[in-house]
């Protein structure tokens, strides 16, 4: 059982590290935003998105409502304080009409959290209570670590890993298999499942990563653009890129 602890707080520890690398990524982003002075195409909503899942699993880590698990709370703490950043940076350079997009999903996430909140701690209490917000938590996980999906998808129909980079896919393969460890270990499917998916698709990037990783297409538009479209905050060119590879076939 000591093993078994010891081994708990060290994945905890390990994944708070590669997930910390995973919130400091938009950085490259926002850098670009600030010294352009604007957001010109980038989207915002996966940062707001991004902030409800952080705020839903650090409520879930706190020890009244889930005991044992505080590395939770700490590492998507952490990660609430930065996607707010980034959010309100975006705020500051979005056009008017984005920015009133965005400021209304951000009132939406902001009660939702609240309402999550409010009722699991004025109507339920115990066990029940860790399972509502691990619901609420474990939906918005899978929901975070799925958004590169249609970037997989570019890069098998493109053949080329130009706007799917390699270290990003591998924090997203690290964090997610080291929090599905941690949530095995503490019996909490809440953590485990999620995190379990995040590492299966972090799995399926590297994996494409090695075989297309010599098809990185000649022009190159640097690491910001690279970050953002992971984030799917891709500028309009590589947003049109995308539909126009869809278009050539029978739509989903």
């Amino acid at each position: 059982m000591a093993i078994i602890k010891i081994l708990h707080t060290l994945f905890g520890i390990f994944g708070n590290v590669t997930g910390l690398f995973l919130f400091l990524a938009p950085m490259i982003t926002f850098k670009r935003v600030i010294m352009n002075k604007s957001t010109e195409q980038f989207s915002g909503i996966p940062y707001v998105m991004t902030l409800l899942n952080c705020l839903l699993s650090t409520w879930y880590g706190l020890p009244f409502v889930s005991p044992n698990n505080i590395l939770v709370s700490i590492i998507n703490g952490t990660g609430a304080g930065l996607e707010t950043f980034y959010v309100l940076t975006f705020l500051i350079f979005a056009p008017k009409r984005e920015k009133a997009k965005i400021s209304g999903l951000l009132f939406v996430v902001l009660s939702i959290f609240s309402t999550v909140a409010l009722v699991s701690m004025l109507a339920l209490h115990g066990n029940k209570r860790k399972i509502f917000c691990g619901f609420a938590a474990a939906i918005f996980s899978i929901i975070m670590y799925g958004s590169p999906l249609s970037i997989m998808r570019l890069v098998i129909k493109t053949k080329s890993v130009e706007y799917m980079p390699f270290f990003l896919s591998l924090f997203v393969f690290l964090c997610g298999t080291s929090w599905f460890v941690y949530g095995l270990l503490g019996k909490d499917p809440f953590i485990a499942v999620p995190n379990g998916v995040g590492g299966l698709l972090g799995t399926a990037q590297l994996i494409l990563y090695a075989i297309y990783r010599d098809n990185k297409g000649k022009d190159k538009k640097g690491e910001e653009d690279k970050i953002a479209n992971m984030e799917l905050g891709k500028p309009q060119e590589n947003k049109d890129q995308l539909l126009n590879t869809q278009n050539g076939d029978a739509k989903a």
